[in-house]
């Protein structure tokens, strides 16, 4: 099959717009808790009624400080209660957003305040101000700063009073679905980020469909809804924040530091995770039965949950013995795993980066199945996903409503429907070489099955050809690597040399609980890289990934990288992606060395 198209399930409106959304929910379920925001151990509960005249109020305040339709203004802090009110009081107000990660660079930052023309930043704190002062120079729109945590927000809030209701709620309703919601910035893994503008109905139409096709994750009177952790900034978490608006279920906000006590309190009933967090929460307990002793337990209920999964996941019914035995372990083992989720998670939804189908099939056979999704900025995040009642493990599922999917004649995946954004901003060569008769070009490969699941098998332009004319697609190598627990990230090289290698760098928080459980004693991080015993692990991971793939795209040789690949290093987008030009050109003599 090389196209597959999924009808709307909810008509697309002309007049839809996010703040809708919230206008909705106070008239409908005005009383029902919509929000919750953590004090100490604790959760203070807020209604759908209430959010939407704190928005209504912060919104009166842009307006009164200047703030007009169509105004860009950034958006730089963690994850937290008021990046999704300032979000959708902006958007009340009528201005686009331009949010910024945390974490970005100075030359990050200059990059996209002068590219949007932002008139004002909104940050969380003193630092991420200072960030922006040391650029403030080089961006002659931006007039205004707030801080979060500087009180800010009261003050503008305070100027609500000089605005009527009418001029706000006017100012409200002019928007529509055409209208420019925000401009996200891409990673970045090649060149300069590009700014992708998405509009009110990219978000809209998206999210109300995807809540018709997933009606079994976010419905339903006794759903907890769901608490996000990952960067507001990203268009995935975006998403998901407006699901559950429109859902009217209940929306949390975390981080990864308190992530797991929150999940206690908080019990939510669907969570969002890129791949690394399912597979750091796979090898952390891991690690807690090998320092009890119970390292073995632990395996055969991990391959025992995988056996179970793969059974009911192709539409076989286990053996009595394997349901006998996966009976045992879910009492011994897999209660505990729930339970440490907060007890009530259904489904988790992945996407960002490919998940290892043996770190899914374990998830799903302990009874915490993953979604699993794809999708890119430009696609407003998912393009397609994993319904929950037709989860297929190792492909990342059907198209989405409204959305259609094709595999071009090279295998490039295309993607034409309600999700595809408008343009890069101000760049109009660069909109017309993506956007071909409507059709998205993302850079991936893929393929479609006869049911219109979609398999992503690598990125166009990661595509390795060996000095024998081998093509080698490097993704398959790197997730089966990645999933090992003593590997933190892994790049497979080899383009125009005569064989397959690969870069690997260590994790150095599964090191210890591998060194405990194989009687390595005084293993230093630092020396870990040349040590035999480590070395002879990481070869047994090289082998296992290399039966996934023929001989002459096998990787032949490995080296252990001697620093780790971050964000802050310059090797990682904010969302966890390598920028592999980056790894090359870095650590290039390790490259040379390989083949030497």
């Amino acid at each position: 099959m090389q196209e597959s198209c999924e009808p709307l399930l909810v008509p697309v409106r002309a007049e839809a717009s996010l703040p809708q959304l919230l206008t909705t929910n106070a008239t409908q379920r005005g009383d029902n808790v919509g929000y919750a925001v953590r004090e100490g151990a604790t959760w203070r509960e807020i209604t759908h009624r209430e959010f939407l005249a704190e928005v209504e109020q912060l919104a009166k305040g842009f307006m009164a400080s200047g703030v007009r339709p169509g105004d860009r203004v950034a958006l730089m802090s963690h994850t937290r209660y008021e990046w999704t009110l300032v979000d959708l009081a902006l958007l009340t107000a009528g201005a686009v957003v331009v949010p910024v990660y945390e974490t970005s660079s100075a030359d990050q930052i200059s990059w996209i305040l002068r590219d949007s023309g932002s008139i004002a930043a909104i940050v969380e704190d003193v630092d991420m101000a200072r960030s922006i002062a040391t650029v403030r120079d080089e961006c002659p729109a931006l007039r205004d700063v707030w801080q979060i945590d500087g009180g800010h927000l009261d003050e503008l809030r305070q100027g609500a009073g000089d605005v009527s209701d009418a001029e706000m709620r006017a100012r409200r309703d002019s928007l529509g679905a055409a209208s420019m919601a925000t401009i996200i910035y891409t990673s970045g893994t090649t060149g300069r980020p590009k700014g992708c503008v998405l509009t009110h109905g990219n978000f809209v139409d998206l999210s109300q469909n995807a809540l018709a096709r997933m009606d079994a994750l976010v419905n339903g009177e006794d759903n907890n809804g769901t608490m996000l952790f990952l960067p507001l900034a990203h268009v995935f978490a975006r998403l998901i924040q407006y699901v559950a608006i429109a859902s009217g279920t209940r929306l949390g906000h975390t981080s990864m530091t308190t992530l797991v006590d929150d999940l206690g309190t908080y019990r939510p009933s669907y969570l969002l995770a890129v791949p690394r967090v399912f597979e750091k929460v796979f090898a952390a307990s891991r690690q807690r039965a090998v320092s009890d002793g119970k390292g073995r337990v632990f395996d055969t209920a991990a391959d025992v949950a995988t056996k179970y999964s793969q059974a009911t996941n192709a539409g076989r019914r286990p053996s009595l013995l394997l349901r006998a035995k996966h009976a045992v372990f879910d009492r011994l083992v897999y209660a505990k795993l729930r339970a440490a989720f907060g007890g009530e998670l259904r489904y988790s939804i992945s996407g960002g980066a490919p998940l290892d189908a043996s770190v899914a099939h374990f998830y799903n056979g302990i009874g915490l199945p993953v979604l699993e999704g794809y999708g890119l900025t430009e696609t407003t995040a998912p393009a397609s996903v994993n319904p929950p009642e037709r989860l297929k493990i190792g492909t990342v599922g059907p198209a989405c409503p409204g959305v259609c999917l094709r595999i071009a004649e090279d295998g490039e995946v295309l993607v034409k429907g309600i999700n595809v954004f408008r343009e890069y901003l101000g760049n109009p060569d660069a909109t017309a070489e993506a956007k071909v008769d409507g059709w998205f070009r993302t850079g991936d490969l893929g393929s479609l099955d006869e049911e219109g699941y979609l398999t992503i098998t690598g990125r166009k332009k990661d595509l390795i050809v060996t000095a024998g004319g081998k093509n080698v697609s490097p993704s398959s190598l790197e997730d089966a690597l990645r999933s090992d627990p003593l590997v933190a990230e892994a790049v497979v090289v080899g383009d125009g040399r005569p064989f397959i290698a690969a870069l690997l760098t260590l994790d150095e928080e599964a090191l210890p609980a591998w060194a405990n459980e194989h009687g390595v004693a005084d293993l230093d991080p630092e020396q870990a890289r040349t040590r035999p015993e480590v070395l002879e692990a990481l070869q047994s991971a090289v082998d296992k990934a290399n039966q996934l793939v023929s001989r002459a795209e096998s990787i032949r040789k490995f080296t252990v990288l001697p620093e780790h690949l971050t964000e802050a290093s310059g090797h990682l987008t904010p969302s966890l992606k390598v920028k592999r030009h980056v790894v090359l050109k870095d650590f290039a003599e390790q490259v040379d060395e390989l083949y030497a």
